[in-house]
């Protein structure tokens, strides 16, 4: 029954290839997970699969078709890897060589490069809305629809933020 998919897929059956595709998208899923890849890549990592059996699957001519599909597998996720540790090694070069207040304005006075400090180390939930309003202008209703959550919850996150900011001032003898 395979091996008649595989055939009208290489045909180009698409039915039939979307076919081989749901009978085996499970497997990838599992195997890819498993192999360590997070929760939110997967997704990425089996279609990239799919992608390389539907360029290669001419080439598929002997042997089960699930063997081949886990090697295709193993080698995707093998490549996003070394992917990811190109980048972690560009970006850690790329620390050394700008200076880490590189977004910072140089006219800034010290005070508000410490104000810039103390907000990056807020949680999102509370740095998003402050960054929002105070430096893109944001109103309480924009910063709610840009979060998907409501207008009162924005004004209590604005106050939090607010008093984290202000007693992370207080804590260095600094007036806010």
């Amino acid at each position: 029954m395979e091996e008649k998919l595989i055939l009208r897929a290489k045909q180009g059956d698409d039915a039939a290839f979307g076919q081989l595709i749901e009978n085996h998208i499970k497997t990838v899923e599992k195997f890819a997970f498993q192999l360590g890849v997070n929760q939110a890549s997967v997704e990425d990592v089996t279609q990239e699969v799919f992608i390389k059996v539907y360029r290669f699957l001419d080439k598929h001519d002997r042997g089960k078709f699930t063997t081949w599909l886990y090697s295709i597998t193993l080698n995707v996720v093998r490549d996003m890897y070394r992917h990811e540790q190109r980048q972690k090694r560009k970006t850690l070069e790329l620390k050394k060589q700008v200076p880490e207040k590189m977004f910072i304005e140089h006219g800034f006075d010290e005070e508000t490069r410490t104000l810039h400090e103390y907000i990056q180390t807020l949680d999102d939930k509370y740095k998003i809305p402050i960054i929002l309003h105070y430096f893109h202008d944001q109103s309480y209703q924009e910063i709610a629809e840009v979060l998907g959550v409501t207008e009162g919850a924005v004004k209590t996150r604005m106050l939090r933020a607010k008093q984290q900011l202000k007693m992370k001032f207080e804590k260095v003898g600094e007036q806010l």
